[in-house]
């Protein structure tokens, strides 16, 4: 006996059981509620037709007035339904989806889509209502048979309505790219009377594409579906309409560059095509359906990157892959090339060849991720844009058109209607059978319907416990409440207060939903940024003292920015990693960090790095290139960078024609600092120690600025990631304006860049004034008259005119006392630091030049030369706080969005990162200019 048949001899079996007893007990009495959702809500759990035999065989029925229901109230009452407001009377209540929540009545038996078996926080406050007025909920979308398979469902119809919906949103994005098609002629599902009449328009515009009209740039069309239930079979229907043929998974490359453009291209897409077990590989039906966190899925580059149009149909739970993550959607929504195609002004190539999602699963946050709010019948399409990681509700622009209606089949709402409860209709006496008054366990009735109980009683039933824990999840990984608008809000922990901080923390605080926390060792600055936004609070804090207060700071943000010195950076990161908590800093990855790579990925944490200027912009820009260069089937040959903060010149006029504005133990320190490049094939040197100024070059771009460069540290490292093993060189220097190499090198002759402890710099030792201090240096005595001192230094500094006049500029031979830092380096950063720091009025100025030599895949060669230029603002932020804290707080609000998901070390060396943080920054006033010419053929 099938399940249907038993179902239904149950059904006849418990109303004639009714109807003899009918002396003896009260005549049960089922109320159908008025849908409330929305106004396009027009089904409901029965027909007409199935409320008359309900009342044949002794239920009455109550029906809510509701002149929006698709079958009018005259229909209901004809076939014997009683038509009034109160349900008081109704021991079991039914509807279609969640009932508001002040119209709940207690002790009551509902019956609905309720949306909380995944502890959806929007239906929350339900599921807390119905459990404090003691009502039972059945929930339909858990009525299943043995094998586990829905036995109520709209599904074929939500299938059917997408499809609809979708060819029509098909048409509309493809005119908005410049195409006409036969999909222009096919209108919404709504607008039909029936199924028959949406399928002749669909045929219609079959026979046009049978016959070849479709625009020949726009290739082959290939439209996946996910599953095969009845979404899946209900979508193929509609999609059957059309001129097709079906492949398999394996066939659709071939058919994205091969397929004919006379039909459509169909694949029906199963777990085992792209689920697979991340240890041993393989797929295993039955442990997936038990363990689905053990599998990942390889569906954005087996199968979306070959698809026109996805119709996702399928149950996702939220310990499943994702079928497309925010950072898939990146990779498959860049420009394809497709050479193969037609192209012009009047023919244009599409943008990506996905074009289209139709999610009828309509899960926010689920298998498809970015998918985070359902669209609606009255605004049934947005456009979502990978690279902002944003919708908007247009058909042009950037982006891949998404529908995703969560009331699908209420488009077509009387078939709907009939199609469901035909599938409700036998389990209706068993569900009659409920007393919310009395226990669970005493309600006995059929297996499908008992275990379909979310709650009773007051409390969760054994099968849907789970849901506790699940909001305990959430929570903890919000680590705080929801935001007023459902929005989850997130902490931020932003170490470091100083002149990168500000536009960092700026950034962040636009997001309401963002809590930032900044801390400092120094009280007032950390208060200082606090006081000028909402969501900010400071904290002192000095993680090299109290190691416990970072951890326990760690532990309750979402996020750690470190803004640091580098060296701290492996103490905040081990923190990171013990509490899971991610981690984005500016700095370059030193050996330390490198080193904790596989316990992040073992704790699940993303660590993004370099992520400022340089480095950080220089890499955007460069990967931008070497990738476009690539895609065009060209070659590297040479890489030249040069990166620099400077003053603007107007405020250059100083012995080391430099400013800072920050410490200057960095910049002095990289004077000392060994490098390595690549320079026509050969590795050049440079040790450590201040060998490094000598290998100084005029820069001959952007002569306005009068440029010096040196080699920084070991370029030939990146030539692996970077891709470019073609080149024959590769050298990233840094820039200095003219005289600056020069200057340094004095500092250098008189070892005052030793990184060494000095006796006469301890901090507890005799004062000293930087003249004496010079003159232990030159091994005079301190009362040396000051022309002997003046010929004894020209003489040590070899008569260098340059050199001696910056010393002397520097107020280096003054009876300044000097503030003692241990060491020569430390002590003349900290003077320097204050003698050179900007002025009031004063600007600074970023430069960043990437020269890039291009073997094409004609042969000939070219030049490609990106410049960007950025001043600071005197009323504003510095230009050096610009392009580090601007990167940094894209990179973290990327973190925080979930566009960056790798874990362990992250650099931004891949097209998912490194194109929306370009686009980003140029919306914040950071943007590149490129040029290209012609250069001679170099074998």
């Amino acid at each position: 006996m099938t399940s249907m048949i038993r179902s239904q001899f149950l059904f006849r079996r418990a109303c004639s059981a009714r109807c003899m007893a009918t002396q003896a007990t009260k005549m049960p009495v089922l109320g159908i509620r008025r849908e409330t959702i929305n106004p396009w809500e027009r089904r409901a759990p029965l027909s007409p037709h199935h409320v008359g035999r309900l009342v044949k065989s002794g239920v009455k029925v109550i029906v809510q007035p509701s002149n929006r229901r698709a079958y009018p109230a005259e229909m209901y009452t004809n076939f014997g339904a009683k038509m009034q407001e109160s349900l008081d009377e109704c021991s079991v209540i039914m509807g279609v989806k969640t009932a508001p929540i002040d119209m709940l009545l207690p002790n009551k038996t509902y019956c609905f889509f309720s949306h909380t078996i995944k502890a959806q926080a929007d239906n929350m406050q339900l599921l807390d209502a119905m459990l404090a007025r003691n009502i039972r909920l059945i929930d339909y979308e858990k009525m299943v048979n043995d094998q586990g398979q829905r036995v109520v469902a709209f599904g074929k119809y939500a299938g059917v309505a997408g499809m609809i919906d979708i060819l029509h949103g098909l048409g509309l994005r493809l005119l908005a790219l410049g195409h006409h098609t036969p999909f222009l002629h096919i209108g919404l599902a709504h607008n039909y009377r029936c199924t028959a009449n949406a399928e002749q328009a669909i045929r219609d515009a079959g026979y046009e594409i049978s016959l070849g009209l479709m625009p020949e740039s726009i290739g082959p069309l290939t439209f996946v579906f996910t599953g095969t239930g009845n979404v899946s079979q209900g979508a193929q229907e509609v999609f059957q309409e059309l001129p097709y043929e079906y492949i398999e998974p394996h066939h659709l490359p071939t058919v994205a560059q091969h397929g004919s453009r006379k039909k459509l291209y169909a694949c029906v897409v199963s777990r085992e095509d792209h689920l697979y077990k991340k240890v041993g590989g393989g797929f295993d039906a039955e442990e997936y359906e038990n363990h689905p966190e053990l599998y990942a899925s390889s569906f954005s580059t087996k199968i979306a990157q070959y698809a026109t149009v996805l119709i996702n149909g399928i149950y996702w739970d939220p310990n499943a892959p994702k079928l497309i993550s925010i950072p898939d959607a990146k990779m498959l929504l860049q420009p394809s090339n497709q050479p193969w195609l037609p192209e012009g002004v009047g023919e244009p190539s599409l943008p990506h060849r996905l074009l289209a999602i139709c999610d009828i699963s309509a899960d926010p946050g689920g298998s498809i991720e970015f998918m985070n709010e359902c669209t609606t019948i009255e605004k049934p399409f947005c456009l979502y844009d990978a690279d902002e990681n944003k919708s908007t509700e247009n058909f042009s622009g950037p982006g891949v058109l998404v529908c995703s209606i969560d009331n699908m089949p209420t488009q077509l709402p009387q078939e709907a209607t009939d199609f469901f409860g035909d599938k409700l209709f036998p389990y209706v006496s068993e569900m009659l059978k409920s007393d919310a008054t009395q226990s669970f366990d005493a309600f006995d009735c059929d297996k499908v319907v008992k275990d379909a109980v979310i709650c009773s009683n007051g409390s969760l039933t054994p099968n849907f416990e789970y849901i506790t824990d699940l909001r305990k999840k959430s929570r903890s990984r919000h680590k705080v409440g929801p935001a007023t608008d459902s929005h989850p809000s997130k902490k931020v922990l932003v170490l470091g207060a100083g002149y990168v901080s500000l536009p960092l923390v700026e950034y962040l605080s636009r997001d309401e939903h963002l809590n930032i926390t900044v801390a400092s060792v120094m009280q007032n600055e950390a208060s200082k940024i606090s006081s000028k936004f909402d969501n900010v609070s400071p904290l002192v804090l000095d993680i090299s003292e109290n190691a416990e207060a970072l951890d326990n700071m760690v532990a309750e943000h979402d996020v750690v920015v470190s803004l640091l010195p580098y060296a701290l950076h492996p103490q905040v990161a081990t923190s990171c990693i013990k509490h899971k908590t991610n981690m984005v800093t500016s700095s370059y990855v030193s050996d330390e960090l490198w080193a904790l790579d596989q316990a992040a990925r073992d704790s699940g944490v993303t660590m993004v790095n370099e992520v400022g200027l340089d480095p950080g912009i220089d890499h955007l820009l460069a990967l931008q290139c070497f990738h476009d260069v690539k895609e065009k089937g060209g070659t590297v040959k040479s890489f030249v960078s040069y990166c620099g903060g400077l003053p603007a010149p107007e405020d250059s006029e100083n012995p080391l024609r430099y400013k800072f504005s920050w410490s200057p133990w960095g910049v002095l320190r990289n004077a000392r600092s060994a490098a390595r490049y690549l320079m026509n094939n050969k590795v050049v040197d440079v040790p450590e120690g201040g060998a490094v100024l000598d290998a100084r070059q005029d820069i001959d771009f952007l002569p306005g600025f009068n440029l010096e460069g040196i080699p920084n540290r070991d370029s030939t490292k990146y030539a692996v990631p970077y891709g470019i093993e073609s080149a024959h060189t590769i050298l990233r220097g840094t820039l200095r304006f003219k005289g600056y190499c020069e200057a340094m090198k004095g500092l250098s002759k008189l070892d005052m860049i030793n990184e060494e402890p000095h006796s006469y710099l301890h901090p507890l030792g005799p004062e000293l004034t930087w003249r004496d201090y010079i003159c232990t240096l030159l091994g005079k005595p301190h009362d040396i008259l000051p022309d002997a001192l003046k010929d004894a230094l020209y003489e040590r500094l070899e008569y260098n005119k340059h050199q001696f006049q910056t010393i002397m500029n520097l107020g280096l031979l003054e009876n300044q006392p000097i503030e003692k830092k241990d060491t020569p380096l430390a002590t003349l950063s900290h003077y320097l630091g204050k003698r050179l720091s900007y002025g009031s009025n004063e600007r600074d100025l970023v430069i960043l030049r990437h020269e890039i030599a291009v073997e094409r895949a004609d042969k000939g060669m070219e030049q490609r030369s990106i410049s960007l230029v950025v001043y600071g603002d005197p009323n504003g932020y510095s230009a050096m706080a610009k392009c580090v804290g601007y990167p940094a707080a894209i990179a973290t609000k990327m973190v925080l969005e979930g566009e960056i998901q790798e874990k362990g070390i992250v650099t931004p060396l891949v097209p998912e990162i490194y194109r929306p943080m370009l686009h980003r920054l140029a919306c914040e006033g950071i943007s590149a200019n490129e040029t290209v010419s012609m250069l001679e053929y170099i074998p």
